[in-house]
């Protein structure tokens, strides 16, 4: 692992070394988890990119099925390289931000207005972690700690979509 770093407590890997392996390069989100600082919001802009890029015409049982194996194998890839970098949540993991915006980007209005909201409310619930995401964080570790407190994020960002829909909130130009 010689392309891997330490800096302030934190492994930080090369390029090198995450572009190697295509369980790492997911895991870093096609290279967007090293990008800092920010690398979650890096992460979720790549993850709307690519939703924008292959989501057309997808069914949503395509999407569902897609989804719940995504969500599945982060957790288990999240641990894997986790424990390799001897980081169990390395801030260049970003998995879990692409599985949790997607999430998000399948359930409100197919509108560049309603995903520019969602990506704001999903990175302030991911970042601020309001109860109980910030203790559910805290307590559950490894790849299933890595993934809950996206999804829960991406829960809180669709409750409060949902809000502002049903309060007849304008979700288009």
């Amino acid at each position: 692992m010689s392309d891997v770093r330490t800096r302030h407590r934190t492994t930080w890997p090369s390029a090198k070394w995450v572009f190697s392996d295509p369980g790492r390069l997911m895991m870093f989100g096609l290279g967007s988890g090293l990008f800092r600082p920010g690398s979650g919001t890096w992460g979720t802009f790549a993850a709307w990119f690519l939703w924008v890029m292959a989501s057309p015409g997808a069914s949503d049982t395509a999407i569902g099925i897609f989804l719940l194996v995504a969500l599945l194998y982060g957790c288990w890839a999240a641990d894997v390289v986790g424990k390799t970098l001897n980081s169990p949540d390395h801030v260049g993991i970003v998995w879990d931000e692409f599985v949790a915006f997607w999430l998000v980007l399948w359930l409100i209005p197919n509108t560049l207005p309603a995903q520019i909201l969602g990506f704001i409310l999903f990175r302030f619930f991911d970042v601020v972690k309001p109860p109980p995401i910030r203790q559910v964080d805290a307590r559950l570790k490894g790849g299933v700690g890595v993934m809950a407190d996206d999804v829960l994020a991406a829960a809180y960002t669709l409750l409060v979509m949902a809000v502002l829909i049903r309060l007849g909130v304008p979700m288009s130009f």
